[in-house]
């Protein structure tokens, strides 16, 4: 039985190229940076978690509710294949419930903030929003994007961003926790205009304060899907 069932959805998210030596502490033992056309990639994702199901069941007030992550891409060559995956730097969720869980079990890096989402259609386009609070700040980031669903295109940085199906966390130098997360290819909205209004190095600490002041190298809509995240394993390296 899968550790979470759950949908996805309306992912938005905000990819930036970085330097990779600010990432390289936060690189799980046993895996590499993955870069895509020789760039490195930190992405600013909101979303909405729905229908969650844990070891098959629902638990009451933790079935649909946002997160906000900071995430970067990594790979690992396992059985003559590379793995790719990613790594959180944050992730943010409204429950103290899921922060215990996920830090407890996964040594992932959850924070409980406030945190909200507005979906809105019209005649032209749809408004997709996430807000959450650190410190008694709101940070944003909202994007307009088509009506319609078109498919990610092969060998594009969207699918580069979008098909990762590994989860890594760091323990220790030497012992890292690897979950797989399944889902079908995804499908996007083209993306119109985005605002970002975010204090990164309040969020997520000092050495990415810098992408305050920069705007995304890209800005993806992805409608998402029905997901599962399996139970993790862990893995001790040598080094």
């Amino acid at each position: 039985m899968s550790f979470l069932k759950a949908e996805w959805r309306k992912l938005a998210m905000a990819n930036y190229v970085i330097d990779p030596e600010i990432l390289k502490k936060y690189v799980p033992a046993g895996t590499e940076l993955d870069l895509w056309e020789g760039k490195c990639y930190v992405s600013l994702i909101g979303f909405m978690f729905k229908e969650v199901k844990l070891l098959g069941v629902k638990i009451p007030f933790h079935v649909n509710f946002e997160e906000v992550n900071l995430r970067f891409y990594v790979r690992r060559f396992e059985n003559g294949i590379w793995k790719r995956g990613v790594v959180f730097i944050k992730e943010i969720v409204p429950k103290p419930a899921l922060t215990f869980v996920a830090n407890t079990l996964y040594n992932e890096k959850y924070e409980t903030m406030p945190i909200g989402h507005k979906w809105e259609e019209n005649a032209t386009n749809r408004e997709t929003t996430y807000e959450w609070k650190k410190q008694n700040q709101w940070q944003s980031f909202k994007v307009v994007a088509d009506l319609e669903q078109s498919p990610i295109a092969e060998n594009s940085e969207t699918e580069f961003i979008t098909e990762h199906y590994w989860g890594y966390a760091k323990v220790s130098e030497t012992v890292t926790n690897e979950y797989e997360v399944t889902h079908p290819k995804w499908q996007q909205y083209a993306v119109q205009s985005a605002e970002i209004n975010v204090d990164f190095g309040l969020v997520y600490g000092s050495e990415f304060a810098f992408l305050s002041d920069r705007n995304p190298d890209s800005v993806l809509l992805a409608e998402g899907s029905k997901i599962t995240v399996e139970g993790k394993k862990t893995l001790k390296v040598k080094r």
